[in-house]
């Protein structure tokens, strides 16, 4: 079974991610549409978007995304983008308030084995953050970079008194890809067998019904009936 999380190879300068940051603070943060999934305060602003607005925060997978006017100014954003030799689609920046929770919840089709990853790359955090996926803690630090399985329950406990802020970006698997994940030790003809509970197949049921599509459709029908079986 591949690791749920794990650190990449590389790490970003501080500084000049939390300089773009500067540059994204003047910028609207859009609350997260999904209010039922934390408690507090959990926003985000996009560099890439399915319309092209900052202020579009929503992620699917299989969409058409595009640059953000917001990236232009953020030379070293866009850097940290190329340095993926890989298709993006969702880039955001994604703050949780001090004293604010994320509940436990899944992210369907966001595991490296379904063809999709999304990195993390901490830039405002601390020792008072908690961040877990498939309840095991992920000890981000500032200026590392990070791939978790968001498919597994995972959930963040912000117990500090600053925000917490990192840059996420959605990338697709390709060759490229399967050459550093083969190189930190991942099964690539590796198939998730991962069984959820119940709870969480309501969940993904939830998620999916708001994006309808022929495909989500089957999804759900077949997670309804293993529910009912």
């Amino acid at each position: 079974m591949n690791p749920s999380s794990c650190q990449l190879p590389i790490s970003f300068s501080l500084d000049k991610l939390q300089n773009d940051l500067l540059v994204c603070e003047k910028n609207l943060w859009t609350p997260h549409f999904n209010t039922n999934r934390y408690e507090g305060n959990w926003t985000s602003v996009s560099l890439r978007s399915q319309s092209g607005l900052e202020n579009d925060i929503l992620s699917f997978p299989n969409k058409e995304y595009k640059n953000t006017p917001l990236l232009d100014d953020c030379s070293y954003f866009k850097e940290i983008m190329d340095w993926f030799q890989c298709e993006k689609e969702a880039v955001r920046l994604l703050r949780l308030g001090p004293q604010s929770e994320i509940k436990e919840h899944v992210d369907n089709d966001t595991s490296y084995e379904d063809g999709f990853f999304r990195i993390h790359v901490p830039i405002i955090t601390n020792s008072e953050v908690y961040f877990y996926v498939d309840h095991k803690l992920v000890p981000m630090k500032m200026g590392e970079c990070w791939y978790a399985n968001f498919q597994l329950p995972h959930s963040v406990e912000n117990k500090s008194k600053e925000p917490r802020i990192h840059l996420t970006l959605d990338c697709i698997r390709n060759e490229w890809s399967d050459l550093l994940f083969s190189k930190i030790g991942f099964d690539l003809n590796y198939v998730s067998k991962y069984e959820y509970s119940e709870e969480v197949k309501r969940q993904i049921i939830a998620e999916l019904s708001r994006n309808p599509s022929e495909t989500n459709t089957k999804i759900i029908a077949e997670l309804q009936s293993q529910m009912n079986s």
